[in-house]
């Protein structure tokens, strides 16, 4: 196992299985890029651990499930489920908060960490949205 991928599994156990943020701010560089569906291209540490202080606020408990992992040279690359039950209130884009659904959520994703000198330095994090939020139960019923 390389670095890259140590450095992946301890951010999801960082995330999921011992939420912990301090971790997860030792683990991007003070520059790191991150790349997500909901928070677009978050430049810097402060704010990725914030986009993440967020997530795991709205969904406390979550758990992964890995279905496929990788490393390449000094990429790792996840694909699995995120699962967790809404609690927390969830932040939109716009600043604006919304009250937890108490839904259970479980989202497909794929996350990609490159890795120098022991820290993420690009991040990129992909996941249906609109699957998110029907799950949540925030989406308007389509006509038949």
């Amino acid at each position: 196992m390389g670095q890259a991928r140590e450095v992946m599994d301890r951010l999801t156990e960082a995330l999921t299985t011992n939420p912990d943020l301090k971790i997860v701010a030792e683990l991007f560089a003070p520059d790191a890029v991150a790349i997500t569906p909901d928070g677009g291209e978050i430049h810097g540490r402060d704010d990725i651990v914030e986009y993440w202080r967020q997530m795991t606020a709205a969904v406390p408990e979550a758990t992964y499930e890995p279905v496929h992992s990788y490393e390449v040279d000094d990429t790792a690359i996840d694909e699995g489920f995120f699962h967790g039950k809404n609690t927390g209130p969830l932040q939109l884009p716009s600043g604006e908060s919304l009250p937890a659904t108490q839904k259970e959520v479980r989202i497909r994703g794929v996350d990609f960490a490159t890795v120098e000198d022991g820290h993420i330095v690009s991040y990129r994090l992909y996941f249906d949205q609109m699957e998110f939020l029907e799950q949540l139960g925030l989406l308007p019923e389509m006509p038949l």
